[in-house]
Protein backbone atom coordinates (compact mmCIF):
# COMPACT_ATOMS: atom_id res chain seq x y z
CA UNK A 1 0.00 0.00 0.00
CA UNK A 2 1.45 3.30 -0.99
CA UNK A 3 1.33 6.12 1.39
CA UNK A 4 1.59 9.85 0.77
CA UNK A 5 4.99 11.44 2.22
CA UNK A 6 3.38 12.88 5.43
CA UNK A 7 1.52 10.11 6.53
CA UNK A 8 4.22 7.55 5.67
CA UNK A 9 6.93 10.07 7.39
CA UNK A 10 4.50 9.96 10.27
CA UNK A 11 4.16 6.28 10.67
CA UNK A 12 7.50 5.55 10.40
CA UNK A 13 8.81 7.49 13.07
CA UNK A 14 6.03 6.78 15.68
CA UNK A 15 6.68 2.91 15.34
CA UNK A 16 10.09 3.84 16.46
CA UNK A 17 9.58 6.06 18.99
CA UNK A 18 7.00 2.91 20.30
CA UNK A 19 9.85 0.37 19.99
CA UNK A 20 12.15 3.02 22.20
CA UNK A 21 14.20 4.31 20.07
CA UNK A 22 15.25 7.92 20.78
CA UNK A 23 18.25 9.15 19.49
CA UNK A 24 17.38 10.98 15.77
CA UNK A 25 20.62 12.50 13.89
CA UNK A 26 19.43 14.59 10.94
CA UNK A 27 20.73 16.51 7.91
CA UNK A 28 18.88 19.37 6.69
CA UNK A 29 17.27 18.31 2.71
CA UNK A 30 14.44 18.71 0.68
CA UNK A 31 13.34 15.02 0.25
CA UNK A 32 14.30 13.85 3.81
CA UNK A 33 11.45 16.95 5.21
CA UNK A 34 8.48 14.89 6.04
CA UNK A 35 10.96 12.71 8.64
CA UNK A 36 12.89 15.96 9.67
CA UNK A 37 9.09 17.89 10.73
CA UNK A 38 8.40 14.37 12.11
CA UNK A 39 10.71 13.84 14.60
CA UNK A 40 10.63 17.95 15.47
CA UNK A 41 7.12 17.50 16.28
CA UNK A 42 8.25 14.58 18.08
CA UNK A 43 11.07 16.36 19.98
CA UNK A 44 9.12 19.42 21.05
CA UNK A 45 6.89 16.68 22.84
CA UNK A 46 9.85 15.29 24.82
CA UNK A 47 9.84 12.05 22.95
CA UNK A 48 12.96 12.21 21.08
CA UNK A 49 16.54 13.99 21.44
CA UNK A 50 16.88 15.47 17.84
CA UNK A 51 20.47 16.02 16.83
CA UNK A 52 21.73 18.47 13.65
CA UNK A 53 24.46 17.88 11.87
CA UNK A 54 25.32 19.75 8.39
CA UNK A 55 27.38 17.10 6.81
CA UNK A 56 26.24 13.62 6.44
CA UNK A 57 29.45 11.67 6.56
CA UNK A 58 29.96 13.37 10.14
CA UNK A 59 26.44 12.82 10.99
CA UNK A 60 26.50 9.21 10.35
CA UNK A 61 29.96 8.93 12.54
CA UNK A 62 28.15 10.93 15.39
CA UNK A 63 24.82 8.38 15.22
CA UNK A 64 27.42 5.64 15.45
CA UNK A 65 28.95 7.29 18.63
CA UNK A 66 25.27 7.74 20.30
CA UNK A 67 24.52 3.98 19.42
CA UNK A 68 27.77 2.76 21.30
CA UNK A 69 27.31 5.09 24.17
CA UNK A 70 23.71 3.85 24.92
CA UNK A 71 23.76 0.37 23.08
CA UNK A 72 20.48 1.01 21.70
CA UNK A 73 19.75 1.76 18.25
CA UNK A 74 20.21 5.69 16.82
CA UNK A 75 18.73 7.08 13.79
CA UNK A 76 20.44 9.01 11.17
CA UNK A 77 18.25 10.93 8.17
CA UNK A 78 19.17 12.45 5.00
CA UNK A 79 17.83 13.47 1.84
CA UNK A 80 18.59 11.29 -1.37
CA UNK A 81 21.57 11.11 -3.97
CA UNK A 82 25.27 11.80 -2.88
CA UNK A 83 23.98 12.35 0.78
CA UNK A 84 23.42 8.43 1.29
CA UNK A 85 26.67 7.89 -0.19
CA UNK A 86 28.26 9.52 2.26
CA UNK A 87 26.82 7.69 5.00
CA UNK A 88 28.93 4.53 3.92
CA UNK A 89 31.92 4.71 6.32
CA UNK A 90 30.01 4.80 8.91
CA UNK A 91 28.10 2.02 8.03
CA UNK A 92 30.91 -0.24 6.95
CA UNK A 93 31.93 0.80 10.73
CA UNK A 94 28.78 0.04 11.87
CA UNK A 95 28.51 -3.17 10.06
CA UNK A 96 31.72 -4.64 10.76
CA UNK A 97 31.78 -3.39 14.99
CA UNK A 98 27.89 -4.36 14.92
CA UNK A 99 26.79 -1.73 16.30
CA UNK A 100 22.98 -0.68 16.16
CA UNK A 101 22.80 2.22 13.82
CA UNK A 102 19.67 2.90 11.36
CA UNK A 103 20.46 4.45 7.96
CA UNK A 104 16.97 5.80 7.66
CA UNK A 105 17.36 8.05 3.82
CA UNK A 106 14.70 9.42 1.84
CA UNK A 107 14.15 8.62 -1.55
CA UNK A 108 12.56 9.65 -4.97
CA UNK A 109 9.88 7.26 -5.96
CA UNK A 110 10.89 4.50 -8.03
CA UNK A 111 9.37 5.46 -11.30
CA UNK A 112 12.24 8.36 -11.36
CA UNK A 113 15.04 5.23 -11.36
CA UNK A 114 17.40 5.49 -14.52
CA UNK A 115 15.36 9.10 -15.86
CA UNK A 116 17.68 11.42 -15.29
CA UNK A 117 15.69 12.98 -12.25
CA UNK A 118 17.42 15.56 -10.39
CA UNK A 119 19.27 13.81 -7.22
CA UNK A 120 18.16 10.28 -7.90
CA UNK A 121 20.41 7.18 -7.49
CA UNK A 122 20.08 3.78 -7.10
CA UNK A 123 20.18 3.79 -2.93
CA UNK A 124 18.47 0.08 -2.93
CA UNK A 125 22.07 -1.68 -1.90
CA UNK A 126 23.78 1.56 -1.82
CA UNK A 127 25.28 0.63 2.20
CA UNK A 128 26.53 -2.81 1.10
CA UNK A 129 26.86 -5.34 2.88
CA UNK A 130 24.09 -3.90 5.40
CA UNK A 131 20.73 -5.09 4.17
CA UNK A 132 18.42 -2.34 2.28
CA UNK A 133 15.04 -2.49 2.89
CA UNK A 134 13.22 -0.26 0.08
CA UNK A 135 9.90 1.05 0.51
CA UNK A 136 6.92 3.58 -0.14
CA UNK A 137 4.67 1.82 2.01
CA UNK A 138 5.00 1.28 5.82
CA UNK A 139 6.59 -1.43 7.60
CA UNK A 140 6.70 -3.67 10.25
CA UNK A 141 10.01 -1.80 12.09
CA UNK A 142 9.70 -4.57 14.86
CA UNK A 143 10.85 -7.48 12.48
CA UNK A 144 13.75 -4.79 10.97
CA UNK A 145 15.20 -3.71 14.18
CA UNK A 146 16.46 -7.33 15.47
CA UNK A 147 20.07 -6.30 16.17
CA UNK A 148 22.93 -4.42 14.25
CA UNK A 149 22.74 -2.08 11.48
CA UNK A 150 20.17 -1.25 9.13
CA UNK A 151 19.65 0.35 5.86
CA UNK A 152 15.92 1.57 5.39
CA UNK A 153 15.27 3.90 1.73
CA UNK A 154 11.50 5.27 2.43
CA UNK A 155 10.20 6.67 -1.00
CA UNK A 156 8.50 9.79 -1.10
CA UNK A 157 6.27 11.22 -3.58
CA UNK A 158 5.16 14.69 -3.73
CA UNK A 159 3.22 16.84 -2.14
CA UNK A 160 6.19 16.32 0.70
CA UNK A 161 4.39 17.90 3.00
CA UNK A 162 0.79 18.39 3.81
CA UNK A 163 -1.33 21.25 5.90
CA UNK A 164 -2.57 17.85 7.98
CA UNK A 165 -3.02 19.15 11.83
CA UNK A 166 -4.06 16.09 13.53
CA UNK A 167 -2.19 14.84 16.76
CA UNK A 168 -0.60 11.77 14.83
CA UNK A 169 1.03 11.60 18.41
CA UNK A 170 -1.90 10.84 20.36
CA UNK A 171 -2.35 8.03 22.36
CA UNK A 172 1.53 7.08 22.40
CA UNK A 173 2.76 4.14 24.38
CA UNK A 174 6.27 1.97 24.15
CA UNK A 175 6.14 -1.35 22.86
CA UNK A 176 6.68 -4.09 25.33
CA UNK A 177 9.69 -5.82 24.32
CA UNK A 178 11.11 -9.12 25.66
CA UNK A 179 14.70 -9.69 25.30
CA UNK A 180 15.82 -12.99 24.13
CA UNK A 181 18.82 -14.84 26.11
CA UNK A 182 21.03 -16.85 24.22
CA UNK A 183 21.55 -20.13 25.49
CA UNK A 184 25.20 -21.02 27.22
CA UNK A 185 26.77 -23.99 26.06
CA UNK A 186 29.03 -25.46 28.18
CA UNK A 187 33.05 -25.84 27.28
CA UNK A 188 35.59 -27.83 29.44
CA UNK A 189 38.97 -26.57 29.50
CA UNK A 190 42.38 -27.43 31.38
CA UNK A 191 44.54 -25.22 33.43
CA UNK A 192 46.98 -23.28 32.11
CA UNK A 193 45.09 -21.31 29.51
CA UNK A 194 45.20 -17.62 28.79
CA UNK A 195 41.62 -15.16 28.27
CA UNK A 196 42.60 -12.72 25.43
CA UNK A 197 40.06 -10.02 24.87
CA UNK A 198 39.97 -7.33 21.54
CA UNK A 199 39.49 -4.15 22.24
CA UNK A 200 35.63 -4.19 21.11
CA UNK A 201 34.95 -6.97 23.52
CA UNK A 202 32.92 -8.70 20.82
CA UNK A 203 29.86 -6.57 21.61
CA UNK A 204 29.72 -8.19 25.31
CA UNK A 205 29.48 -5.78 28.86
CA UNK A 206 32.41 -5.03 30.57
CA UNK A 207 30.49 -6.44 33.16
CA UNK A 208 30.07 -9.97 31.89
CA UNK A 209 33.71 -10.23 30.53
CA UNK A 210 34.85 -9.33 34.07
CA UNK A 211 32.19 -12.11 35.52
CA UNK A 212 33.54 -14.80 33.06
CA UNK A 213 37.14 -13.64 33.39
CA UNK A 214 36.51 -14.29 37.43
CA UNK A 215 34.85 -17.82 36.88
CA UNK A 216 38.04 -18.88 34.16
CA UNK A 217 41.06 -17.80 36.52
CA UNK A 218 43.03 -17.41 33.93
CA UNK A 219 45.73 -15.07 33.28
CA UNK A 220 44.13 -11.99 31.19
CA UNK A 221 45.43 -9.93 28.21
CA UNK A 222 43.07 -7.23 26.80
CA UNK A 223 43.73 -4.91 23.79
CA UNK A 224 41.97 -2.20 26.47
CA UNK A 225 43.50 -2.87 30.00
CA UNK A 226 41.81 0.41 30.61
CA UNK A 227 38.29 -1.47 30.98
CA UNK A 228 39.16 -4.93 31.73
CA UNK A 229 39.95 -5.41 35.65
CA UNK A 230 42.06 -9.09 35.44
CA UNK A 231 44.08 -7.59 32.39
CA UNK A 232 47.92 -7.80 33.08
CA UNK A 233 49.30 -4.93 31.11
CA UNK A 234 52.20 -4.63 29.02
CA UNK A 235 51.29 -8.06 27.00
CA UNK A 236 51.82 -6.91 23.92
CA UNK A 237 55.74 -5.37 24.42
CA UNK A 238 56.32 -8.36 26.51
CA UNK A 239 55.07 -10.82 24.02
CA UNK A 240 56.58 -9.36 20.97
CA UNK A 241 60.07 -11.26 22.38
CA UNK A 242 60.15 -14.74 20.96
CA UNK A 243 61.68 -16.23 24.41
CA UNK A 244 59.44 -14.58 26.69
CA UNK A 245 56.15 -16.05 24.63
CA UNK A 246 57.44 -19.66 24.31
CA UNK A 247 58.09 -19.78 27.98
CA UNK A 248 54.62 -18.54 28.23
CA UNK A 249 53.28 -20.30 26.05
CA UNK A 250 49.42 -21.43 26.92
CA UNK A 251 48.10 -25.07 25.96
CA UNK A 252 44.49 -23.08 25.44
CA UNK A 253 43.60 -19.67 24.71
CA UNK A 254 39.97 -18.39 24.50
CA UNK A 255 39.58 -15.05 22.33
CA UNK A 256 36.53 -12.76 22.71
CA UNK A 257 35.59 -10.63 20.48
CA UNK A 258 38.74 -9.70 17.69
CA UNK A 259 41.93 -9.02 17.99
CA UNK A 260 43.53 -6.55 15.67
CA UNK A 261 46.00 -4.24 17.30
CA UNK A 262 49.45 -6.05 17.73
CA UNK A 263 51.18 -8.49 15.52
CA UNK A 264 52.52 -10.17 19.03
CA UNK A 265 49.69 -11.14 20.20
CA UNK A 266 48.13 -12.86 16.96
CA UNK A 267 51.72 -14.67 17.07
CA UNK A 268 50.42 -15.99 20.32
CA UNK A 269 47.04 -17.26 19.41
CA UNK A 270 48.54 -19.18 16.11
CA UNK A 271 51.10 -21.14 18.58
CA UNK A 272 48.19 -22.44 21.20
CA UNK A 273 47.26 -26.02 20.97
CA UNK A 274 43.64 -25.08 21.11
CA UNK A 275 41.60 -21.76 20.10
CA UNK A 276 38.40 -21.02 21.00
CA UNK A 277 36.64 -17.98 19.78
CA UNK A 278 33.25 -15.68 21.52
CA UNK A 279 32.18 -13.87 18.94
CA UNK A 280 28.47 -13.27 17.80
CA UNK A 281 29.84 -11.89 14.37
CA UNK A 282 30.85 -14.85 13.32
CA UNK A 283 27.29 -16.00 12.42
CA UNK A 284 26.80 -13.56 9.60
CA UNK A 285 30.12 -11.05 9.45
CA UNK A 286 32.99 -13.20 10.16
CA UNK A 287 31.78 -16.13 8.68
CA UNK A 288 35.34 -17.76 7.41
CA UNK A 289 36.80 -17.39 10.94
CA UNK A 290 38.14 -20.53 12.24
CA UNK A 291 39.44 -22.05 15.53
CA UNK A 292 39.09 -25.28 17.13
CA UNK A 293 36.08 -24.05 18.39
CA UNK A 294 33.27 -21.03 17.46
CA UNK A 295 30.92 -19.78 20.29
CA UNK A 296 28.29 -16.57 19.81
CA UNK A 297 27.65 -16.50 23.45
CA UNK A 298 29.70 -16.76 26.46
CA UNK A 299 29.52 -20.39 27.67
CA UNK A 300 29.46 -21.61 31.30
CA UNK A 301 32.82 -23.07 31.65
CA UNK A 302 33.91 -26.50 33.95
CA UNK A 303 38.03 -26.07 34.10
CA UNK A 304 40.46 -27.92 36.42
CA UNK A 305 42.34 -25.19 39.12
CA UNK A 306 44.68 -22.64 37.57
CA UNK A 307 48.17 -23.91 39.11
CA UNK A 308 49.77 -21.08 41.47
CA UNK A 309 53.29 -20.95 39.34
CA UNK A 310 51.13 -20.84 35.97
CA UNK A 311 49.63 -17.31 37.31
CA UNK A 312 52.43 -16.22 38.86
CA UNK A 313 54.54 -16.71 35.83
CA UNK A 314 52.04 -14.07 33.94
CA UNK A 315 52.03 -11.66 37.24
CA UNK A 316 56.35 -11.76 37.45
CA UNK A 317 56.60 -11.20 33.62
CA UNK A 318 54.01 -8.29 33.55
CA UNK A 319 55.48 -6.79 36.80
CA UNK A 320 59.00 -6.70 34.96
CA UNK A 321 57.89 -5.13 32.04
CA UNK A 322 55.57 -2.26 34.00
CA UNK A 323 59.38 -1.41 36.10
CA UNK A 324 60.61 -0.86 32.90
CA UNK A 325 57.74 1.69 31.58
CA UNK A 326 57.41 3.28 34.98
CA UNK A 327 61.36 3.81 35.40
CA UNK A 328 61.70 5.87 32.07
CA UNK A 329 60.71 9.42 32.18
CA UNK A 330 61.76 10.96 28.71
CA UNK A 331 58.42 12.81 27.49
CA UNK A 332 57.53 10.89 24.36
CA UNK A 333 54.04 9.91 22.78
CA UNK A 334 54.08 6.89 25.07
CA UNK A 335 54.39 8.47 28.44
CA UNK A 336 51.34 11.43 26.84
CA UNK A 337 49.06 8.56 26.53
CA UNK A 338 50.46 7.40 30.19
CA UNK A 339 49.73 10.91 31.83
CA UNK A 340 46.53 11.44 30.16
CA UNK A 341 44.59 7.79 30.83
CA UNK A 342 45.96 7.37 34.51
CA UNK A 343 44.43 10.53 35.62
CA UNK A 344 40.75 10.79 33.86
CA UNK A 345 38.28 10.81 36.46
CA UNK A 346 35.98 8.36 37.34
CA UNK A 347 32.83 7.18 35.42
CA UNK A 348 34.15 9.53 32.63
CA UNK A 349 34.51 8.00 28.91
CA UNK A 350 37.11 7.79 26.70
CA UNK A 351 37.19 7.92 23.04
CA UNK A 352 41.02 6.27 21.51
CA UNK A 353 41.55 7.08 17.91
CA UNK A 354 42.82 4.58 15.36
CA UNK A 355 46.69 4.06 14.39
CA UNK A 356 49.06 4.78 17.23
CA UNK A 357 47.31 6.15 20.31
CA UNK A 358 45.03 2.85 20.80
CA UNK A 359 47.89 0.62 20.24
CA UNK A 360 50.62 2.88 22.87
CA UNK A 361 47.22 2.43 25.38
CA UNK A 362 47.43 -1.31 24.74
CA UNK A 363 50.75 -1.42 25.27
CA UNK A 364 51.25 1.44 28.15
CA UNK A 365 47.97 1.91 30.27
CA UNK A 366 46.69 -0.13 33.01
CA UNK A 367 43.17 -0.57 34.35
CA UNK A 368 41.20 2.86 34.75
CA UNK A 369 38.52 2.23 37.24
CA UNK A 370 34.91 3.13 35.97
CA UNK A 371 36.07 4.50 32.56
CA UNK A 372 33.80 3.58 29.82
CA UNK A 373 36.28 3.26 27.04
CA UNK A 374 34.95 3.06 23.00
CA UNK A 375 37.14 3.13 20.04
CA UNK A 376 36.30 2.08 16.06
CA UNK A 377 37.40 -1.57 15.69
CA UNK A 378 35.07 -2.77 12.52
CA UNK A 379 37.43 -1.21 10.41
CA UNK A 380 39.78 0.88 12.20
CA UNK A 381 39.95 3.82 9.98
CA UNK A 382 41.21 7.39 11.22
CA UNK A 383 37.95 9.28 9.08
CA UNK A 384 35.24 9.77 11.27
CA UNK A 385 36.74 10.21 14.71
CA UNK A 386 35.80 13.57 15.69
CA UNK A 387 32.12 13.23 15.19
CA UNK A 388 31.84 9.52 16.80
CA UNK A 389 33.69 11.14 19.73
CA UNK A 390 31.08 14.06 19.56
CA UNK A 391 28.14 11.19 19.71
CA UNK A 392 29.72 9.19 22.58
CA UNK A 393 29.73 12.74 24.93
CA UNK A 394 26.39 13.25 24.26
CA UNK A 395 25.58 10.28 27.17
CA UNK A 396 28.25 11.02 29.50
CA UNK A 397 29.09 14.20 31.73
CA UNK A 398 32.26 14.03 30.95
CA UNK A 399 34.29 12.63 28.37
CA UNK A 400 37.71 13.05 26.36
CA UNK A 401 39.19 11.53 23.53
CA UNK A 402 42.69 10.97 22.16
CA UNK A 403 43.55 11.00 18.24
CA UNK A 404 46.40 11.60 16.16
CA UNK A 405 46.85 14.58 14.26
CA UNK A 406 45.85 13.28 10.79
CA UNK A 407 43.18 11.69 12.34
CA UNK A 408 41.90 14.78 13.58
CA UNK A 409 42.54 16.73 10.19
CA UNK A 410 40.39 13.62 8.27
CA UNK A 411 37.49 15.01 10.30
CA UNK A 412 38.27 18.35 10.80
CA UNK A 413 34.85 19.57 9.18
CA UNK A 414 33.15 17.76 12.22
CA UNK A 415 34.23 21.34 14.05
CA UNK A 416 31.53 22.73 11.98
CA UNK A 417 28.90 21.43 14.19
CA UNK A 418 30.34 21.77 17.61
CA UNK A 419 29.05 20.01 20.96
CA UNK A 420 28.56 21.57 24.27
CA UNK A 421 28.85 18.65 26.41
CA UNK A 422 32.03 18.62 28.41
CA UNK A 423 34.45 17.24 26.18
CA UNK A 424 38.34 17.56 25.81
CA UNK A 425 40.34 16.39 23.03
CA UNK A 426 44.05 15.30 23.15
CA UNK A 427 45.93 15.63 19.52
CA UNK A 428 48.98 14.29 19.55
CA UNK A 429 50.93 16.61 17.18
CA UNK A 430 53.71 14.89 15.95
CA UNK A 431 53.32 16.38 12.24
CA UNK A 432 52.30 13.06 10.04
CA UNK A 433 51.92 9.69 10.26
CA UNK A 434 53.20 9.06 13.54
CA UNK A 435 52.33 4.92 12.95
CA UNK A 436 54.64 4.48 9.90
CA UNK A 437 57.59 5.11 11.26
CA UNK A 438 57.38 2.10 13.42
CA UNK A 439 56.01 -0.07 10.49
CA UNK A 440 58.44 -1.96 7.94
CA UNK A 441 57.94 0.51 5.35
CA UNK A 442 59.75 3.41 7.84
CA UNK A 443 63.35 4.48 5.78
CA UNK A 444 62.04 3.66 2.31
CA UNK A 445 62.73 5.82 -0.57
CA UNK A 446 59.99 8.56 -0.62
CA UNK A 447 58.92 7.68 3.16
CA UNK A 448 58.12 11.63 4.02
CA UNK A 449 56.25 11.73 0.96
CA UNK A 450 53.80 9.15 1.03
CA UNK A 451 53.84 7.30 4.45
CA UNK A 452 55.11 10.35 6.99
CA UNK A 453 53.20 12.93 4.54
CA UNK A 454 54.12 15.80 7.48
CA UNK A 455 51.15 18.39 7.26
CA UNK A 456 53.13 21.57 8.62
CA UNK A 457 50.03 23.02 9.43
CA UNK A 458 49.55 25.49 13.44
CA UNK A 459 46.83 23.19 14.72
CA UNK A 460 46.23 25.57 17.52
CA UNK A 461 45.31 28.19 14.76
CA UNK A 462 43.12 25.67 13.38
CA UNK A 463 41.15 24.90 16.24
CA UNK A 464 40.89 28.25 17.31
CA UNK A 465 39.56 29.37 14.10
CA UNK A 466 36.60 27.40 14.61
CA UNK A 467 36.01 29.35 17.93
CA UNK A 468 37.11 26.44 20.12
CA UNK A 469 39.12 26.53 22.88
CA UNK A 470 42.52 25.17 22.62
CA UNK A 471 45.78 24.92 24.72
CA UNK A 472 49.19 23.12 24.01
CA UNK A 473 50.87 21.13 26.77
CA UNK A 474 54.42 19.44 26.52
CA UNK A 475 55.25 17.90 29.54
CA UNK A 476 53.06 15.01 31.93
CA UNK A 477 52.76 18.19 34.63
CA UNK A 478 51.03 20.09 31.95
CA UNK A 479 48.50 17.26 31.51
CA UNK A 480 47.95 16.55 34.89
CA UNK A 481 47.11 20.09 35.79
CA UNK A 482 44.49 20.63 32.29
CA UNK A 483 42.69 17.64 33.58
CA UNK A 484 42.62 18.42 37.10
CA UNK A 485 40.90 21.51 35.90
CA UNK A 486 38.16 19.95 34.54
CA UNK A 487 37.46 22.47 31.98
CA UNK A 488 33.41 23.09 31.11
CA UNK A 489 32.18 22.52 27.82
CA UNK A 490 34.28 21.23 24.35
CA UNK A 491 38.20 22.24 24.01
CA UNK A 492 40.61 20.46 22.49
CA UNK A 493 44.15 19.95 23.41
CA UNK A 494 47.03 20.12 21.31
CA UNK A 495 50.31 17.94 22.72
CA UNK A 496 53.46 18.67 21.36
CA UNK A 497 55.61 15.42 21.14
CA UNK A 498 59.18 14.85 20.04
CA UNK A 499 59.61 13.82 16.43
CA UNK A 500 58.15 10.99 14.80
CA UNK A 501 61.68 9.24 13.92
CA UNK A 502 62.68 9.75 17.43
CA UNK A 503 59.66 8.44 18.93
CA UNK A 504 60.36 5.18 16.91
CA UNK A 505 64.00 5.10 18.31
CA UNK A 506 62.70 5.24 21.40
CA UNK A 507 59.87 2.67 21.39
CA UNK A 508 62.90 0.01 20.02
CA UNK A 509 64.56 0.95 23.03
CA UNK A 510 61.75 0.07 25.38
CA UNK A 511 61.01 -3.25 23.60
CA UNK A 512 64.50 -4.27 23.66
CA UNK A 513 64.45 -3.40 27.60
CA UNK A 514 61.34 -4.66 28.71
CA UNK A 515 62.50 -8.21 26.67
CA UNK A 516 65.87 -8.58 28.77
CA UNK A 517 63.79 -6.83 32.36
CA UNK A 518 61.27 -9.99 31.62
CA UNK A 519 63.50 -12.87 30.57
CA UNK A 520 65.49 -11.88 34.70
CA UNK A 521 61.96 -11.92 35.67
CA UNK A 522 60.84 -15.20 34.87
CA UNK A 523 64.80 -16.50 35.08
CA UNK A 524 65.26 -17.34 31.09
CA UNK A 525 68.67 -15.27 31.81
Amino acid sequence: MTMNATKLARHTIRELLELGVCDYVISPGSRNAPLTTAIYEASERGLADLHVRIDERGAGFYALGVAKATGQYSVVICTSGTAVANYHPAALEAYHSDVNVLFLTADRPERLRNTGANQTTLQDGILAPLLTVDSASPLNLSEILVGGPVHINLQFDEPLLENDQSDWLAGFTLADIEDELPEKVTVEVGSTGVLIVGHDRGGFSVEAINEFADILDWPVIAEDPLAIAAALPHASLFLADPQARAALAAKEVIVIGRTTLSRSINSYISEADRLIVIDPRIEYVDTDRSAEELLTSLPHVIKHATPQEWEQLWIDASQAAHNVISADHRWSEQRALISITSHLPAESALFIGSSRPIRDIEGFAVYGEEISTFANRGLAGIDGNIATAFGIASRFERSYAILGDLTFLHDISALANQVSENLTVFVIDNNGGGIFSTLPQAGVAGFETIFGTPHNLDLERIISGFGVPVQRVKSESDITHLIAQRAEGLQFVVVEVPARDENAAALKEIYQSVAKAVRIGINLA
